[in-house]
């Protein structure tokens, strides 16, 4: 495993082992099938804007999507007839209420938003239905788009669905008498039924967040799945209404849009950062996976991901990757030059956090020579590092030395925080020309 990748996987593995022990909760049995789920299963996943993918625990385990398939409705509905049309039919305001409540505007009879199951069924009736694209066909494409894999339904539970679902029937033949469901109201329950049965794991839901991270576009394979403007708007809406009547607190917490289902999982979206998500069935009284709640609160406080906090930090680029050899100072001497193609040189610039530092750690494994070849940080450009960049840093540079490599960091300013006397931190110069000329030296002697 990569050091980028080791730093990342590791603080998942510590969050679930932190939390897999916490047994509050019980399973969904309104839906009799959810109640078979295993209460011990859970996942954690995490997708960049790179479409590099993190997992630890159960995150290949499939499960139904529930309610975790709304947002991603809703960007199909405002893709296919835009924001002016779908709020014609659904509002956008927080409701305050459950997951399942009457939410209906006084007047319009407009459920409140596409978010509780109300409004997700009116947006699940607006997708166009025709013969050659049938409407949930059309709902199943795209999904599979936003996880970048075909998906597939899970019969067992869309019949358990069908059998006790009696109370999403009532709410759609109410919202139809007041007006706002343009199609029969058992066709539009009987797609949402099939909606919410799609089967994925807690890496597919990562990769649907990280899409609406990423402006629409699917960071595992490039696909455009909704435009950019749709993406923010769907952003907007879990933000303020994905957690139900625990959307405020979860926003003043945790700080990212979120969308909760009652099969267990969870998804955040970090705009611009990465997608997570979280299964664990065990469920509190509003419908959200207790440990997954827990986890992504604890992950958003540990990497710093609160949407309010520092939004004037900028994005860091990394600017070279190369050997030193092919420096502008590089000696002709044969022997000189042979030392120093074993020194890999990586060098960054700007403010750095957690996806500039994932970057940087990718950077410095792609760059070896070899597996026991030098490898020089050059941070001179940096402006600065926060908390959770530096820690990633510090741990993949570790991981480096552990692994047989020479580190050395060119900190001037002291941004990575390296100390003398530590085994494990890399050595800390004020010059890139003296480091790369003292690991040129080392790579003469073997490493011990």
């Amino acid at each position: 495993m990569s050091a980028a990748a080791d730093a990342v996987t590791d603080a998942l593995r510590e969050l679930r082992s932190r939390f897999v022990g916490v047994r509050d909760g019980a399973l969904a049995d309104y839906i009799p099938q959810l109640a078979v789920a295993d209460p011990e299963a859970f996942g954690l996943a995490l997708i960049s804007m790179d479409g590099h993918r993190y997992s630890t625990g159960e995150a290949d385990v499939p499960f139904t999507m529930q309610s975790v398939s709304k947002p991603f409705v809703y960007a199909l509905a405002l893709s296919v007839l835009g924001v002016d049309e779908v709020s014609r039919w659904v509002n956008a305001e927080p409701s305050g209420e459950a997951f399942n409540a009457i939410s209906l505007e006084p007047g319009t009879g407009r459920p409140d938003n596409a978010m509780v199951n109300a409004g997700a069924i009116v947006t699940t009736a607006l997708i166009p239905d025709a013969a050659d694209a049938p409407r949930f066909d059309r709902i199943l494409d795209c999904l599979g788009r936003f996880a970048g894999r075909q998906l597939d339904v899970d019969e067992a539970v869309y019949a358990s669905e069908v059998a006790t679902g009696d109370r999403n029937r009532a709410l759609a033949y109410l919202i139809r008498s007041a007006g706002p469901l343009p199609v029969d109201p058992v066709g539009a329950v009987e797609t949402y039924f099939r909606q919410c049965s799609v089967r994925v794991t807690a890496l597919d839901l990562a990769a649907m967040a990280a899409t609406l991270a990423n402006g629409g576009v699917n960071p595992l394979n490039g696909d455009v799945v909704v435009d950019e403007p749709v993406a923010a708007q769907v952003l907007a809406v879990m933000a303020t209404c994905g957690m139900y009547d625990g959307s405020g607190d979860w926003l003043l917490r945790v700080g990212l849009p979120a969308k909760s289902g009652v099969s267990g999982g969870l998804i955040a979206a970090g705009p611009a950062r990465f997608g997570l998500a979280a299964y664990s069935p065990l469920l509190d009284p509003s419908g959200t996976s207790v440990r997954g709640r827990i986890a992504l609160g604890a992950l958003s406080e540990r990497l710093g991901l609160h949407l309010m906090h520092n939004p004037a930090l900028a994005a860091s680029t990394v600017t070279l990757v190369t050997t030193a050899d092919d420096l502008p100072s590089a000696p002709t001497g044969e022997q000189e030059r042979a030392l120093r193609e074993r020194v890999a040189v990586v060098a960054a610039q700007g403010a750095i956090d957690f996806t500039a530092a994932e970057r940087v750690l990718y950077a410095l494994d792609e760059s070896r020579p070899d597996e026991t070849a030098s490898v020089v940080l050059d941070l001179r450009q940096v402006t600065g590092i926060d908390t959770v960049a530096r820690a990633m840093l510090r741990s993949g540079l570790a991981r480096l030395t552990e692994g047989g490599r020479r580190t050395a960091v060119v900190d001037p300013a002291g941004h990575l925080g390296v100390r003398g006397g530590d085994p494990a931190a890399p050595r800390r110069f004020s010059s890139r020309e003296e480091a790369v000329e003292r690991s040129a030296r080392d790579a003469e002697r073997p490493t011990t």
